[in-house]
């Protein structure tokens, strides 16, 4: 199964430490955001879709690309995340959004990552030291499903 995991991390690191854990299980292909080409999708039979979260919600990039997504019927996806308070809630309308273009989705994780975004910077942070060892195997465990 030919995967490929595309996420935004841009404060701490948080969400690429657990893409690239995760990549590691599948033998993914990474890739920002940003830098997708929409013709490449194609060649996947399994997509992951991570971001940081941003008072509630993915990165506009990661929302960005999956408005300019075509219709993919059948096409397997996944989500996952890392904030501040670890909520799986906050996957949600990725995994609605991604549902509207045809997408299957096969899974969503979530974990703490060390927030600092907005008000949380007033108080040095929440989830310090987050994702850790146990959050990078949970994602690791996460992943080795996705393959079965």
């Amino acid at each position: 199964m030919k995967s490929l995991i595309v996420y935004e991390s841009v404060c701490h690191g948080n969400t690429e430490k657990i893409a690239k854990a995760m990549a590691e299980v599948l033998n993914a292909d990474l890739i920002k955001a940003g830098q997708v080409d929409l013709d490449s999708l194609n060649d996947y039979d399994l997509i992951g879709f991570g971001s940081g979260i941003f008072f509630g919600r993915f990165h506009e990039n990661v929302f960005g690309l999956i408005s300019r997504l075509p219709n993919m019927p059948g096409k397997k996806a996944f989500i996952f995340s890392t904030s501040g308070q670890g909520k799986i809630g906050y996957n949600v309308l990725v995994e609605q959004k991604l549902k509207e273009k045809g997408f299957e989705s096969v899974g969503s994780f979530a974990c703490k990552g060390y927030d600092t975004y907005g008000p949380f910077k007033l108080v040095g942070g929440i989830s310090k030291g987050r994702p850790n060892d146990g959050d990078i195997q949970k994602a690791r465990k996460f992943a080795e499903k996705l393959c079965i």
